[in-house]
C-alpha cells in the first residue's frame, strides 16, 4: 500500500467515525430579551448621560432645530461633515445654515479625509439605538463614512425615537441575520485612564450629543 493510499484510508476512517457519531441538532429559539423598560427613550437618554454623552428628547422638529442651533453655536461650527443616512434632508441643512461649509459624504467632491480632519462637527443619523447601554449603531457604506463621526471633535446624531430598542441582542435578532459589512457601536465619548486610574474623557474621540425626535 502506497503512502497516499494509506493517508486516504485513514482520512476515510476518521470521516466514517464522525458520521456514525452524528447527532441531530436544532437551532436555538429566537432571542427574546428579559429586560423591560417602561419608556425606552427615557431609559436611553439616562444611559447616554451615564457614559458621558448628552441626550435630548424632542417631541417636535421645532425643538430639534432649537437644540441643534444651540449646539452648533456652542461649538462655533464653521465646517460640518454629514453622513448620507442623516435624518434631515441635505437641502434643509444647507438652507438653514448658509454660513456653514457643508460636506455630504458620497455626494460632494473633494478630499473627505482632509475635510473631516478640519471639520468642527460630524453629523449623522443611526440605524439603531440601545436603551440598555446608551449606544448608537452606525453603518458604513458608500455614503456612510466612519471618518465623519470619528475625526471631528463633536459628533451630533439626530435619530427618530422608533429606532430605539432594548439591547444589542434584540437588535441583531430583529435583523434576522441581515447584517451590514461593518458597523460602529458608539457608547459615549472615548475614555482612557493613566496608571493612577485618573479618567480622561474625549481624548481619543469626539464629544457625543444625541438628539431624539418623535412623540
Amino acid at each position: 500500500m502506497t503512502h497516499d493510499t494509506q493517508r486516504i484510508s485513514s482520512r476515510e476512517r476518521i470521516l466514517q467515525r464522525l458520521r456514525e457519531r452524528h447527532r441531530p441538532s436544532s437551532l436555538p429559539e429566537p432571542w427574546e430579551t428579559r429586560r423591560r423598560f417602561e419608556d425606552l427613550a427615557e431609559t436611553f437618554a439616562r444611559a447616554v448621560e451615564k457614559v458621558g454623552g448628552e441626550a435630548y428628547l424632542c417631541d417636535s422638529w421645532d425643538e430639534v432645530w432649537a437644540r441643534v442651533d444651540a449646539l452648533l453655536r456652542e461649538v462655533g461650527a464653521r465646517q460640518v461633515v454629514v453622513n448620507g443616512e442623516d435624518t434631515v434632508s441635505e437641502v434643509e441643512w444647507r438652507e438653514r445654515y448658509p454660513h456653514i461649509r457643508w460636506f455630504y459624504v458620497g455626494k460632494d467632491e473633494g478630499d473627505l479625509r482632509a475635510f473631516c480632519a478640519q471639520a468642527d462637527v460630524g453629523l449623522s443619523g443611526a440605524v439603531a439605538a440601545l436603551a440598555e447601554t446608551g449606544s448608537v449603531i452606525l453603518e458604513s457604506g458608500q455614503t456612510l463614512s466612519r471618518m465623519a463621526t470619528l475625526l471631528p471633535p463633536v459628533h451630533i446624531a439626530v435619530i427618530p425615537r422608533e429606532i430605539i430598542t432594548t439591547d444589542l441582542f434584540t437588535w441583531t435578532a430583529e435583523r434576522k441575520g441581515e447584517m451590514p459589512a461593518a458597523i460602529t457601536i458608539v457608547t459615549g465619548p472615548s475614555k482612557t485612564a493613566d496608571i493612577e486610574q485618573t479618567l480622561a474623557v474625549g481624548v481619543h474621540g469626539p464629544k457625543l450629543y444625541i438628539v431624539v425626535v418623535g412623540p
